[in-house]
Formats: structure tokens, C-alpha cells, sequence
């Protein structure tokens, strides 16, 4: 973990709302670009997509934007982008790549988790695509396999949502994006996402367990980002790299290497189909 100097973000009397405003007001000042109309946050694998969305105006080193930290894991990026995107019916839509993606397990406090997507909307944002590295338990799946994700189990024994805050989440991974999403390749499978705190690997018999209870696939993020940006009126779509099988569907031992070479081969492909479903939001 790199070191962390404490800011407002850590401040349990801040309003993290406020906090995110400021961080909208630093982008549009540093990109001079006032209004985004959608985020992508890149986890592991997905980071080349960026290069293929569509023309970067504006590159921000990420730590340098309030509430924002420099990243943790390798395999993620550290800078924050503004990109203009022109849709075939000749539209111009901004999109806001998001960099230093900050996991629970890092001990900075579920508000920095879900900062990025404050951020987001606080830019104008209307949707947000959320991707990830994950462990997949069907054995059919293998590295390099994108799915969908429907529905998620948030395993954090956490919310970003503080107080007596109620979101309905029957429709938290939009069907609409998921639509659109396989209108470009319809052969994209859709499934569960189970979030572990982390940052150790699940063990067979927690895997065993996430199944029972619906997941088709694990991680160590994802959940809290979604629910804190229904909470914002974000539309959300969600999509998983099959970087490994989960502990005790495949015969390999895990490890965080395997999964960087897994999203580097499959970074091409998942990067073209990316940026394709990104052009049609």
C-alpha cells in the first residue's frame, strides 16, 4: 500500500457529496470540459480500452483530484481522462475514465471505494460502466471470457450508504445496458457477481458457498461502486474479465500474476468490444 495523507474524505463530519463536487469542479477546470455524460471505472484487463473510446482531450494524474489516492494494485491505471466520443449519428458525448480504482481492502474507508462514482455524477454523468478481473465458476468460462453482470452479492459486510438511506436495487446492473451490450455480441453470458472483502484469494469452500447462493463469479469490487451509483441515478452496466478459475473449480494455484497475463492477452479483444458497447451508450 503506498503511504496515504489523510484529506476531507476522511473526515467522518465531511459530506462526501461535497467532496465529490470539488473533485467535478477540479476536472472540469483541468479538462475544460464542464459536463461528462458518462464514467468507465477500468479494473484489471480493461485498462487498454481507454486508448480506443475515443480521442483524449485532457489526462489528470488521478491523486492529483480531490479525495483521489495513487493506486494500490498493479495493473491499474493512475491517470484520470476526459475522451470525446462521436457516435455514428454524428453526436459528441464525453466519457470520464477513471484511474486508481480504490478496493475495501486497502483500509482507506468505504467513502474513498465509492468516490469515482460520486465524482461521476457529480460531472453530469448519466451512466457508468464498471469492470473488473474476476474468478469465474463455470469451468465453460475460461481467461479471457467477458460476462455481463445481471445481479451482484455484496459480501463486504458494508455499505457506501450511510444512515437511513434506502436504494432499490432490483434493477442495480441496468437490463437496458445489458441489451445494448449484446447488441454488439450477442454471445456475451450474463451471471452473478459475488464481492469478498479480500485481498486474499476465496477459499474452495467460500467459492463452493458463493455458489450456493447464485454467484457465477468472485472478486474484491464492483458491488460497493454499484450500489453507491443507483444511489446517484447512474445507469449501470457491469462487466466481468474471467481472468482464473475460482479456487477449487480449476487445478492452478491463484496468484495476482495470472491474472495481469490473462487480462494482457485478452486486452485487445476486450478493449475493441469495449469501446464498441461505449460508442452506443
Amino acid at each position: 500500500m503506498t503511504n496515504h495523507v489523510p484529506d476531507a474524505l476522511d473526515d467522518p463530519t465531511t459530506d462526501p457529496f461535497a467532496v465529490a463536487r470539488d473533485a467535478a469542479e477540479h476536472i472540469a477546470g483541468a479538462t475544460g470540459i464542464d459536463h461528462h455524460d458518462l464514467a468507465l471505472v477500468l479494473g484489471s484487463g480493461w485498462g487498454a480500452a481507454a486508448d480506443l473510446v475515443g480521442e483524449t482531450v485532457a489526462e489528470i494524474p488521478t491523486h492529483e483530484i480531490p479525495g483521489f489516492t495513487r493506486p494500490a494494485v498493479a495493473g491499474h491505471g493512475s491517470t484520470t481522462r476526459s475522451i470525446r466520443i462521436e457516435r455514428p449519428d454524428g453526436q459528441v458525448r464525453h466519457a470520464l475514465v477513471l484511474g486508481s480504482r480504490t478496493h475495501l481492502y486497502e483500509g482507506r474507508g468505504v467513502r474513498r471505494v465509492v468516490h469515482g462514482v460520486r465524482t461521476a455524477a457529480a460531472t453530469g454523468a448519466g451512466s457508468i460502466v464498471l469492470t473488473n478481473g474476476c474468478g469465474g465458476l463455470h469451468p465453460s468460462w475460461r481467461p479471457g471470457t467477458p460476462v455481463l453482470i445481471k445481479d451482484h452479492l455484496n459480501l463486504t459486510a458494508t455499505s457506501p450508504l450511510e444512515g437511513a438511506t434506502f436504494v432499490d436495487l432490483t434493477d442495480v446492473y441496468s437490463p437496458r445496458l445489458r441489451e445494448l451490450a449484446r447488441s454488439v455480441d450477442d454471445s456475451l453470458a450474463e451471471g452473478v457477481y459475488a464481492q469478498f472483502p479480500g485481498p486474499h484469494y476465496e477459499t474452495p469452500a467460500e467459492v463452493r458457498m458463493a455458489g450456493v447462493l447464485g454467484a457465477d463469479l468472485v472478486g474484491m469490487s464492483t458491488t460497493l461502486e454499484a450500489i453507491a451509483a443507483r444511489h446517484c441515478g447512474l445507469d449501470v452496466l457491469g462487466i466481468s474479465l474471467v481472468t482464473n478459475l475460482a479456487a477449487g473449480i480449476g487445478v492452478h494455484a491463484l496468484s495476482h500474476e495470472e491474472v495481469i497475463e490473462a487480462g494482457r492477452e485478452a486486452g485487445p479483444r476486450i478493449s475493441a468490444l469495449l469501446a464498441s458497447i461505449v460508442g452506443r451508450i
